[in-house]
């Protein structure tokens, strides 16, 4: 379903005997060189590695090559800011409690003189415009004070402290994408950072009058979790500030950032039991699945086959250790409506992210159960998009993992950094392609603290397929993979390679949501 850059702190990844670093990342190498930080002597030549047909490429108002702070200073930067702006948050907080509680009123009753002066040394600490600012925050008391306090444009220092963290990212950010420094862009993100929404909105429409949507959306697509954050937290809107402070902590956030709707809405639009029924394979599909076998380009390509129309396949194996295993191949969601009656939808998706039992999670159960798949049978799952998320969502089941062996989770374009698998033997392997915008729909922002566990391998890559959607299809990535990134699909390969074997059986299943 991250955006074009997928950056935070440089780890190390650890694969057996070897060990990996992660490309992708400010301070981190790039999928060609060992040394890959954006610089001002570097920057020329990543101007020249913008596509031929993408925005500004040869433009006359292209981003002129300036002096940029290291991207690794800014990270670090942003880093201190946010942990200072969050802690700022627990301690009004804290006050707050403290000074709304019912333990409070009773001392302050029993000695008014100790309470009065009480109640006005938190009273100025939480309202002390050289100090914390409007700080009054959680509780009933603490979040009408707030809304009130944000209706009349007072802001806390943590909000100030959060907005230059978020400043930080984005320009960690420019380091590594140029196009965000061009004219028309930078002048919408900068009307984000200081609260002019008016001119932000302006910005937007001229933006996609020059590029259109999907350019548009590709162009800001390293930074749209942060834009989407500021304008959640500097607006007058106070029920969407979560949306900000869990962006800015890197979790993944659990209400949308206009309106603050809870994710309860979406669960209740997706509460189907999951089903699987038996399907044929049509001409097209068997052609492919015919010349199919255990390497990840021709998992993809199956996957692409299957379409996202609810359709799934499991593969059995007989492997050259004589042993028999299984791949569970999962695409990804179906743009066309916001929900159809499979689990290949926009709420799909949505639910997916936020959640581990979802109608496809529950669908591919049934499914298993329905193939007769033994208990104890080695799996792996190659699943793109949302198809990705569903693997993940899976790994972290513990009725799953305790009826199956999970050996593999390989996502493709999917945002799953923020999931986990509750066994830490599962191999999880994440491939990204830098221009896509989904991946960054986990919260994982372009300079975020908050990195994947060392065990999981993310290789990352930019490649030609400049616009969304065209950069989030399997077709992309199977064709990078084949191409440029050819040591990328040897990389992954040798990890899989105890599911090497005659393919015995290819059975197709239409999910649905009940």
């Amino acid at each position: 379903m991250h955006p074009n850059g997928r950056s935070g702190p440089a780890s190390w990844r650890s694969a057996g005997s070897t060990t990996e670093r992660t490309v992708g990342r400010p301070g981190s190498p790039g999928p060609w060189s060992e040394v890959g930080t954006m610089t001002a002597d570097t920057a020329g030549e990543v101007t020249e590695g913008v596509p031929a047909d993408a925005p500004y490429a040869d433009a006359p108002y292209a981003p002129a090559t300036t002096r940029r702070t290291d991207p690794r200073l800014l990270m670090e930067a942003s880093v201190l800011l946010a942990d200072a702006a969050l802690a700022a948050r627990r301690t009004g907080a804290e006050l707050t409690a403290a000074c709304s509680g019912w333990r409070f009123g009773v001392r302050a009753v029993r000695h008014p003189v100790w309470g009065l002066g009480a109640a006005l040394a938190v009273g100025r600490a939480v309202t002390n415009s050289k100090g914390l600012g409007i700080a009054v925050n959680g509780g009933a008391v603490g979040e009408a004070v707030r809304s009130m306090a944000t209706l009349t444009r007072r802001e806390a220092a943590q909000v100030t402290m959060a907005v230059d963290a978020f400043t930080l990212r984005i320009e960690a950010a420019t380091g590594e994408h140029p196009n965000l420094t061009v004219p028309v862009a930078k002048r919408l993100i900068d009307a984000v950072v200081a609260g002019r929404r008016v001119e932000a909105l302006r910005a937007a429409r001229e933006l996609v009058r020059l590029l259109g949507v999907t350019r548009t959306l590709t162009t800001l697509s390293p930074v749209i979790m942060e834009l989407l954050a500021l304008l959640a937290l500097l607006d007058e809107n106070p029920t969407n500030d979560s949306f900000a402070w869990v962006t800015l902590a890197g979790g993944v956030p659990t209400t949308e950032p206009l309106l603050g709707l809870p994710r309860g809405l979406l669960q209740r639009f997706n509460q189907g039991s999951g089903q699987a029924e038996r399907a044929e394979a049509d001409t097209l599909l068997a052609r492919v699945l015919a010349r199919s076998e255990n390497d990840i380009v021709r998992y993809i390509d199956d996957i692409s086959a299957l379409g996202n129309h609810g359709l799934a396949l499991l593969r059995r194996i007989r492997c050259a250790d004589g042993r028999e295993r299984y791949v569970l191949l999962l695409p990804g969601t179906s743009f066309g409506l916001l929900r159809n009656r499979g689990p290949q939808d926009l709420v799909g998706a949505f639910d997916g992210l936020l959640r581990a039992d979802t109608t496809y999670t529950r669908s591919v159960k049934h499914l298993l159960v329905r193939a007769g798949l033994p208990e104890g049978a080695e799996l792996m799952i190659v699943g793109h998009s949302l198809g990705g998320i569903t693997a993940m969502n899976l790994a972290s089941d513990v009725d799953f993992v305790s009826t199956y062996r999970l050996t593999h989770v390989i996502t493709v374009g999917s945002p799953i950094d923020t999931k986990r698998a509750v066994d830490p033997t599962v191999r999880v392997v994440s491939l990204v392609n830098k221009h896509d915008v989904i991946p960054g729909l986990d919260g994982r922002g372009p300079a975020s603290a908050v990195s994947v566990p060392d065990a999981w391998l993310e290789l990352t890559w930019v490649d030609e397929t400049y616009d969304y959607p065209l950069s989030h299809s399997p077709q992309a990535y199977a064709t990078t993979l084949r191409g440029d990134q050819l040591p990328y699909r040897t990389r992954v390969n040798e990890l899989i390679t105890t599911y090497d074997g005659e393919i015995v059986g290819n059975q197709p299943y239409q999910l649905f949501d009940k």
